[in-house]
């Protein structure tokens, strides 16, 4: 893959899906690049607090530099400061510059479970004090907001001793500035930018062009072997005052060495440690839900979710479920698994998970064929893995539940079809499946009928519900249950089975008639621990996915030849939608694909690992350290959607693991830079 060093972004999280994100090189091109954006409760959800830190340098000789982010002095600077090197250290960004004798360091870390961000500098070394200039920029709005978007119109700053506070009215959080253990000086420069361009939005189709204001800038005197902090954060100032940076940063890297030691390999695979580190990203505590929080700790449970991807997404119950093997069990956090099911669980209405918990929203949306019966999967991959019977009990009701509303028909068109036992789902203007596009009234990708993986997603759930009633309940309790799973599996093998192409049917029954699109979907017909499909098959639709949807980077979503494939996902908001699921690349389908190869070839599951091989580079890619949520169709495979794609990380993760042959068990404390 063709590595495009515009693309390069970094991403740092906090436990509550808030995070700070940026380019390396300081530019900031998207709506979603700030140094602090809040998780905060409802209604405000993720909020824009602290936009950007321009950085200037005045040397012993006067001359000025900064590095490259939006400035607002007014001062011309004698030049930029040039990026000396950028690398990560246990997954937090560092950044060097050198000019004229001088190493400045810089690194940002965020609390686990604060609102808060650390952004710190070393001068490592140089002949005399350099004055470093930090101006603040700032625009409160909604994170996935327009950039032009105004919260507020009037900003008030304060200072009270060493304390520094930025204000825009009582329906706001303050923002909070501090200078621990160093003397600072502010100066009153109030500044406005007009018309700063976002590139990557303009590309995208939104709108791009945004005001910045600043109140000032603070000023500190570095000396060699000395270091500055700027803290800031929306948290009160008793929380902000917890901890030194010298204690945020042994607390981050402890917790990096505990979560290393619970869930990595052997002490030289970098990669796997990566992922590790990756997957942590997307495991928080929602703190918008506080009806959900208060039942959780009831029980004596906490609240969990994943967030879908960064930087837009919020929690959905589908990636959540497809996510959890890989970010909780692969890494050892059984715990936080089961509390994510028991979340969920709490959620069911009409025998439904939420599809998502929209942003800044208490309740769910519930618009989804499948996350349901991928919830049935992650249960059993969690007991398979804990061994925890009493989760299991506890959760039998709502899946007796589940299956039953199935039965008769639930909402959006969901409901078997007695005439032969299969699933149908679908209801106009609705999008059900995980290929979801939708532009205003146009689903791009309807798919309503019988659907081949929502297929085998029902007969995987109605042969583990069968298993677990027969374990804890009784054999007549399983016996209807086995039944229909038994008619199911008959008659998606009657059905579904596409003679003239050697493979599986996406759509029987559909609005107009069966659909022979080649699309990935069908691999988990084979995939799941309880295959729908005749193992007679399974070669065969192997084999036609290896050669028409196999990439470097995950499988095509559409086979090449189809008259609706698209090679390429770029473009505004209606184009990227008529190609996201009509030949663009995901890189989760890896998982099902690789776990569908190893059942054709069980003794093999080394050579297996040559499918994952492309994911490496793409480490150093577009999200520095994660893996992007999708990839054109075509070469050199350019990454788009999410730079950080929780399902793609989870299933590169667990598919890393099950095809080096053994559990992420040894044990390791640290992870090394890699630059």
């Amino acid at each position: 893959m063709k590595e495009n060093p515009d693309l390069k972004e970094w991403l740092v999280t906090n436990g509550l899906g808030g995070y700070a994100s940026g380019t390396v090189n300081g530019e900031i091109t998207r709506r979603f690049h700030g140094l602090l954006i809040a998780a905060l409760p409802n209604p405000l959800g993720r909020l824009m607090m602290l936009n950007s830190l321009s950085e200037r340098l005045r040397l012993p000789d006067h001359k000025i530099f900064y590095t490259g982010a939006e400035d607002l002095s007014g001062v011309t600077p004698d030049e930029t400061l040039a990026l000396a090197e950028f690398h990560r250290e246990s997954g937090l960004p560092v950044w060097r510059y050198e000019v004229a004798g001088f190493v400045l360091e810089k690194r940002l870390l965020m609390p686990h479970g604060q609102n808060t961000v650390y952004v710190d500098y070393h001068l490592v070394k140089g002949s005399g004090a350099l004055r470093l200039g930090l101006r603040p920029a700032i625009r409160f709005r909604a994170h996935e907001a327009p950039v032009n978007t105004e919260l507020a119109k009037d900003y008030k700053f304060s200072i009270v001793e060493d304390r520094f506070e930025v204000s825009a009215g009582p329906e706001l959080p303050v923002l909070r500035f501090l200078f621990p253990n160093h003397a600072a000086t502010f100066t009153f420069d109030r500044k406005q930018t007009r018309d700063i361009l976002y590139t990557i939005e303009k590309s995208r189709g939104y709108d791009s062009e945004g005001n910045l204001w600043s109140p000032g800038y603070f000023s500190v005197e570095l000396e060699p072997g000395t270091r500055a902090t700027l803290v800031a954060s929306a948290e009160s100032w008793e929380v902000l005052e917890a901890l030194t940076p010298e204690a945020a940063l042994e607390a981050e890297l402890k917790r990096c060495r505990i979560m290393l030691s619970r869930a990595a390999s052997d002490p030289g695979d970098y990669d796997a440690a990566e992922l590790v580190l990756a997957a942590d990203q997307f495991l928080v505590a929602p703190v918008g839900r506080v009806a959900d929080a208060a039942r959780a700790h009831a029980e004596g449970d906490a609240i969990r979710t994943v967030i879908a991807g960064y930087h837009w997404f919020g929690d959905w119950g589908r990636d959540t479920m497809i996510s959890l093997e890989g970010l909780t069990l692969t890494t050892g956090r059984d715990l936080e698994a089961r509390w994510i099911l028991r979340t969920f669980a709490s959620a069911v209405r009409d025998g439904l998970i939420p599809n998502l918990f929209p942003e800044g929203q208490a309740k769910g949306i519930y618009n989804t064929a499948d996350a349901t019966l991928w919830f049935f999967h992650a249960i059993q991959r969690y007991v398979e893995y804990s061994g925890d019977r009493t989760t299991l009990r506890m959760l039998l009701p709502k899946l007796r539940d589940i299956i039953e509303h199935h039965m008769k028909g639930t909402r959006f068109g969901i409901g078997v079809d007695h005439a032969d036992g299969l699933l149908r789902q679908g209801e106009q203007g609705y999008q059900l499946t995980w290929m979801d596009a939708k532009v205003g009234d146009w689903v791009v990708t309807p798919r309503r009928g019988k659907a081949v993986e929502i297929n085998a997603l029902w007969y995987n759930a109605l042969h583990l519900l069968g298993q677990w009633l027969r374990d804890e309940v009784s054999e007549a309790a399983a016996e209807p249950i086995q039944t229909a799973a038994a008619r199911a599996r008959a008659s998606f093998n009657e059905r579904f089975w596409y003679a003239e192409g050697g493979y599986l049917y996406d759509v029987v029954d559909g609005e107009t008639g069966d659909d022979s699109a080649c699309r990935p979907n069908q691999l988990i017909a084979i995939s799941l621990k309880n295959p729908v499909l005749d193992q007679s098959r399974w070669q065969r639709v192997v084999e036609v996915a290896t050669e028409r949807l196999l990439t470097p980077v995950g499988l095509r979503s559409l086979a090449p030849g189809h008259p609706d494939y698209k090679p390429k996902y770029d473009g505004d908001l209606r184009s990227r939608d008529a190609a996201y699921h009509q030949g663009t690349v995901w890189a989760w389908l890896i998982g099902p694909y690789i776990d569908a190869w190893l059942k054709v070839n069980p003794s093999e599951p080394r050579a297996a690992r040559r499918f994952l091989e492309g994911f490496i580079p793409h480490h150093n890619e577009a999200c520095i350290g994660s893996i992007s949520e999708v990839f054109d169709a075509e070469p050199p495979y350019t990454p788009r959607g999410c730079i950080a794609q929780a399902w793609s990380v989870a299933e590169v993760l667990r598919c890393w693991v099950k095809t080096a042959g053994q559990n992420l068990s040894t044990s390791r404390g640290s992870i090394p830079a890699r630059r």
